[in-house]
């Protein structure tokens, strides 16, 4: 899971804090900071972009144009969390939290605990897989049980596919115009962390990976762009 800052409160041309009637007012400017990517499952979002109230909305009224509150989801992230009453500490955040260093993602399209965090953190990894259904996988046989309408388990497995077969070709024709065009490739099909897990042997890509996906935080990493803890101190 990409972690990310959102920056500070959007401010008016006039230079004053940006005071919207609706919070759907945001939507543009978490698009413009965090690029138009699902702050959760991280695929990229083409339209029906949903401005996220971490804590719902229904019954946090307070929060409901809270800009610390908001993220951007997709579909079905969206949806799966729903109106589900949520206790900060309890779940993993992209904006509060170092989250990628509590999720491992690999070929089988999966998203796994990262086993080196602690017991806590794990906790917190599965009550988060959990919240957003990270954990669910389409069936091939529609008379089976899984929800076909989630193919965000598939898209992953597939943006592994086409990572690797672009790491595969790097090898071939190491250019820095490729590795441009395979951060162009990166940016349209999403999923930040399968790019950053394929490509974790090469300094040089994880940098332009962390800089080319806007909203990235960058405290999240060193110099090397290996992940460091930081933040809250949970993760």
């Amino acid at each position: 899971m990409r972690p990310v800052d959102r920056g500070d409160v959007p401010k008016n041309y006039d230079d004053n804090v940006f005071k919207p009637k609706t919070y759907q007012e945001f939507r543009e400017f978490l698009i413009k900071r965090l690029g138009s990517y699902c702050s959760y499952c991280e695929r990229p979002i083409s339209h029906n972009v949903a401005v996220e109230h971490i804590k719902p909305k229904d019954s946090n009224k307070s929060l409901e144009k809270e800009w610390s509150n908001l993220l951007l989801a997709c579909t079905n992230c969206n949806s799966t969390k729903g109106k589900t009453k949520v206790i900060l500490a309890a779940y993993i955040w992209p904006d509060l939290d170092n989250s990628a260093l509590a999720f491992n993602y690999s070929s089988s399209g999966r998203v796994n605990i990262n086993p080196s965090i602690s017991q806590v953190n794990r906790y917190r990894a599965l009550k988060t897989i959990k919240l957003l259904g990270l954990d669910k996988e389409p069936s091939y046989d529609p008379v089976m049980s899984g929800d076909t309408k989630d193919q965000r388990w598939r898209e992953r497995r597939t943006v592994w596919e086409v990572a690797i077969r672009a790491l595969e070709r790097l090898r071939r024709n190491d250019t820095n115009d490729f590795r441009e065009q395979i951060v162009d490739t990166a940016l349209g099909r999403g999923y930040f962390s399968i790019w950053m897990s394929v490509f974790v042997n090469d300094n040089d890509m994880l940098n332009k990976f962390v800089k080319a996906f806007v909203g990235t935080a960058n405290d999240c990493y060193d110099c090397d762009y290996n992940l460091i803890f930081r933040r809250t101190g949970r993760l």
